[in-house]
């Protein structure tokens, strides 16, 4: 199901397939130009599975430093010591009910839970599968079926531009702020603060774990610099991290990755590329003695990691699995 690789030569990288073009790119009126160059967001991305029956989440959702986030805590907090995880989501964010029950499993393994909404009340337009319906579809109803997962694909292109890292880091920046007053008591019983990311959150879970700069996480306009030494270099804001199908990443942020990571990826994901992302990146953590570890799934689709309902018992299995090396990954650490 999985190959793991942990500071892996670079024979063993597996070559990324050529990704089919998005209904973006396959414009159907001519001289139609795409809404955006690179790899998007994909369906998982944006959209929930079904929840799985009874399920219902027991957190609550609060303000740190001013903004939303869903609490999870363990049963037996503050009795029992906790460790602080800060977990950061795809594009369905902070309301989404699989989102939320997410947290709770990782608070119901002792960790104090914080995820907050760093989408500031706008998560992602939800997208519909249009798989089946394309498959019955003549070809003019073809035709207008393209049109319209044209206009999804820009309306996700224009979501994406309103949420920059120039936007979503000074808001983490204030959760964590609030977080390491608020819940002192766990972030000093885990010597820091770990963190969980998934397909858009794995990205700054990723910023998170490596060296910043001030106006890397407060903005230009807000970090104060000096003029001739420029921004001066922080330590990273987690203890450990562990990410799983990431969006939007870069080899660059991967690249600069300072605490211990752990990756799930998806085998030929496009949006994830191995070639120039992942294999780049791990050489880079090889090179630095960056602690790492690779674990890539084949036969499942990009976001199987989030909670959700799947049929096909492949799938699920791999859900569990990854779970469990994200959760033994960060216990670990």
């Amino acid at each position: 199901m999985a190959d793991i690789a942990t500071k892996a030569p670079e024979s063993d990288a597996q070559e990324t397939s050529t990704a089919p073009q998005t209904a973006a790119e396959q414009s159907v009126f001519p001289g139609d130009t795409p809404a955006q160059a690179g790899p998007s967001m994909g369906e998982h991305c944006t959209t929930d599975r079904p929840t799985a029956s009874g399920e219902v989440p027991t957190g609550e959702i609060s303000k740190l430093g001013g903004i939303d986030v869903y609490i999870a805590k363990p049963s037996d907090y503050p009795h029992s010591p906790s460790k602080l995880l800060l977990l950061l989501t795809g594009g369905t964010g902070l309301k989404s009910t699989n989102n939320q029950l997410q947290a709770d499993k990782y608070a119901s393994e002792g960790f104090l839970v914080v995820m907050p909404d760093q989408f500031d009340g706008d998560p992602a337009p939800n997208s519909v599968d249009m798989t089946e319906i394309q498959e019955q579809a003549s070809w003019l109803e073809q035709i207008k079926l393209k049109t319209a997962e044209g206009i999804k694909s820009f309306m996700i292109d224009m979501w994406l531009a309103r949420h920059t890292s120039e936007k979503v880091l000074p808001l983490l920046h204030k959760v964590i702020e609030g977080a390491r007053e608020e819940f002192a008591d766990a972030v000093a019983n885990g010597g820091g603060i770990y963190g969980v990311g998934y397909c858009f959150g794995a990205k700054y879970i990723l910023i998170l774990a490596g060296e910043h700069s001030d106006t890397a996480v407060l903005g230009e306009q807000a970090a104060p610099k000096d003029e001739e030494q420029g921004p001066s270099k922080k330590e990273p804001l987690i203890r450990a991290g562990a990410i799983a199908h990431g969006t939007m990443v870069t080899k660059e942020d991967l690249e600069g990755v300072k605490a211990p990571v752990y990756i799930a990826a998806v085998e030929n994901d496009p949006l994830f590329s191995e070639e120039e992302v992942l294999t780049p990146g791990r050489r880079e953590l090889e090179k630095k003695g960056v602690e790492h570890e690779i674990q890539v799934f084949s036969g499942v689709p990009h976001g199987f990691a989030v909670l959700g309902d799947y049929n096909e018992p492949k799938i699920k299995q791999a859900q569990v699995q990854a779970f469990g090396q994200m959760l033994g990954w960060i216990q670990g650490h």
